[in-house]
């Protein structure tokens, strides 16, 4: 598999990482998967506290012991759960996060995250405490770089002008080219990593796509879906399987080092990984797929 450095850090990963939060809560089942991507040449590990309440990163801290050498460990924080409520509060607060990353660590079984990610992110945050937040968990050594999770542009942009942030890990396929107008040039212009998720748009750039279609996706009709997915099979190169070209588009940009599709099941994994060894996709492919699928935009409030 190729590797890439993530931004202007000394963190080199496999170019197809691994989503965790589709692994669900059955240990054996979770380790197994975890090792055969592991095996498989997959070495970014994509996890949050939000997963499954902490349960998630406690199945991936059981499945890397003994290979955390062999790991680039990435996990989030901003999302507060408070003990007998239902659901969570945004908090990216510095006592917060210097709190949560103790946590992170205990489930996780380790001393150090290789990437802590700032799960979300809005303008009436206090930017500057936040990043002062990361900046001294590195200093510390409890982390070993930070980054940011969002798809809001204005707080990508506050967050590459502010801090020393090496990646931005953001939705981005085929179906979703939002990032393409405004995030991926700014990012490639400061020396920021792209890792990008939902490389195969839930399922919709697979085999499944007629059953995945049916609910639409972003601003795709369930129609308009079917027959964008039926002009990308006829006018690629014979041989290109829908996810595997999926991953290898949102892999095209330069400024992407990292795609981490999930997966439930094995048999998903080793599809998923199987765009690895496809060929890069073409200019002429690239522009094909560009004219066959649209242009979504940011909602209103940026």
């Amino acid at each position: 598999m190729r590797a890439n450095t993530i931004g202007k850090s000394e963190l080199v990963v496999g170019e197809i990482g691994l989503g965790c939060m589709s692994l669900g809560k059955e240990e054996q089942k979770v380790v197994a998967l975890v090792h055969e991507a592991l095996e498989q040449g997959v070495t970014l590990l994509d996890t949050a506290d939000l997963y499954d309440g902490g349960i998630n990163e406690e199945l991936v801290g059981k499945a890397i012991k003994g290979r955390r050498d062999q790991v680039v460990l990435a996990t989030k924080v901003g999302n507060r759960r408070i003990s007998g409520q239902e659901g969570w509060t945004w908090d990216p607060s510095k006592d917060y996060i210097q709190t949560a990353v103790k946590d992170s660590l205990r489930r996780l079984g380790t001393d150090y995250i290789d990437l802590y990610q700032l799960h979300g992110g809005t303008m009436d945050d206090r930017i500057e405490e936040t990043i002062e937040a990361f900046e001294e968990l590195k200093q510390q050594g409890w982390i070993r770089e930070y980054g940011i999770s969002s798809i809001r542009p204005n707080v990508i942009r506050e967050y590459v002008k502010r801090s020393g942030i090496v990646s931005v890990m953001m939705q981005y396929s085929i179906l979703d080219r939002r990032p393409e107008e405004e995030i991926l040039p700014l990012l490639a212009e400061h020396g920021i990593s792209l890792i990008a998720r939902g490389p195969v748009a839930k399922g919709v750039l697979s085999e499944r796509y007629e059953e995945k279609a049916a609910k639409g996706y972003l601003d795709y009709s369930r129609e308009e879906l079917l027959e964008t997915v039926k002009q990308l099979r006829e006018g690629l190169q014979p041989g290109r399987e829908l996810s595997q070209t999926g991953i290898r588009y949102a892999l095209a940009h330069p400024a992407t080092a990292c795609t981490i599709p999930g997966a439930s099941s094995a048999q998903q994994l080793r599809d998923n990984l199987l765009a690895a060894q496809a060929e890069e996709l073409s200019p002429q492919e690239l522009q094909y797929i560009q004219a066959v699928s649209k242009r979504n935009q940011y909602e209103q409030h940026r």
